[in-house]
């Protein structure tokens, strides 16, 4: 039930996701995470391999809050966090072993009008879905749609490709907002993409004064990023926020990461 794009767009297959979080985290970039209306590509994840990963939520085992990412691949696992945010994870890997992959950012590409109005203190379009609880905020997702499935849409969320694939050689780096595990490389982006939240997992710098060298955006003529996006995909520049607090990630309950608290 794809909506917010074309004919083109089509839900990824169950079978894709049931692997092992550190192959579908990269296999993510790319994809369309899709709600009515609105669309983002993701630019950003993190991998979390529950019992074998001490900062996963599925570490200790299947809890009520945690149940969803004990079930099949390809359900939407959301969370709340720190009495304010919700972010939103992709389950994979084999049922019951409760393994997830953390959205952390959107590039938007459709419905850009809903998500100003749900983050109205955005400061610009690149901080509408730029970090895990900004995303969900952007997209409308709270607890009501953890254990929506992504492929068959039954809540009106889906996980769509439009051919546009994953880079051949994602930035990779550690995860942020955890207290254990922190070492792993498992955090993945998309080269360049200024829609990847602070700090970058290559080091570099996350915004700049000018927007004219987008690669993800229809301005970048012939980028393979700019497929989907519409018209309305013309970014707002505004000034550069002055701080920002480190997004959560699905850590144990003790070390849930702190989701962005600076609009």
């Amino acid at each position: 039930m794809a909506r917010a794009g074309s004919a083109r767009w089509r839900p990824v297959a169950r079978r894709r996701l049931a692997r092992d979080p550190l192959e579908v985290a990269p296999f993510l970039l790319g994809k369309l995470l899709v709600h009515g209306e609105r669309a983002g590509r993701i630019v950003e994840v993190e991998a979390y391999r529950g019992a074998e990963d001490p900062a996963s939520h599925a570490y200790r085992g299947l809890t009520k809050r945690n149940a969803t990412m004990f079930g099949p691949a390809g359900l939407l696992y959301v969370y709340f966090t720190y009495g304010m945010h919700f972010c939103a994870n992709v389950v994979c890997g084999s049922e019951g072993v409760g393994q997830a992959v953390l959205v952390r950012a959107l590039a938007p590409v459709a419905g850009l009008a809903e998500m100003r109005a749900a983050r109205p203190k955005a400061h610009s379009d690149l901080d509408l879905c730029r970090g895990p609880a900004r995303l969900c905020q952007a997209l409308g997702l709270d607890r009501a749609y953890d254990g929506a499935d992504l492929v068959t849409g039954d809540r009106g969320v889906q996980l769509l490709d439009d051919g546009t694939p994953p880079p051949e050689v994602p930035d990779q780096g550690r995860r942020v907002g955890i207290s254990a595990a922190t070492e792993l490389p498992w955090r993945f982006a998309v080269p360049g993409d200024r829609h990847v939240s602070r700090p970058r997992p290559d080091g570099g710098p996350v915004d700049a004064p000018s927007l004219s060298c987008y690669p993800d955006f229809p301005a970048a003529t012939g980028s393979p990023w700019a497929r989907a996006a519409g018209p309305e995909v013309a970014l707002r520049t505004g000034p550069r926020p002055s701080a920002v607090t480190p997004s959560g990630a699905p850590g144990t309950d003790a070390s849930d990461g702190v989701c962005p608290v600076v609009p």
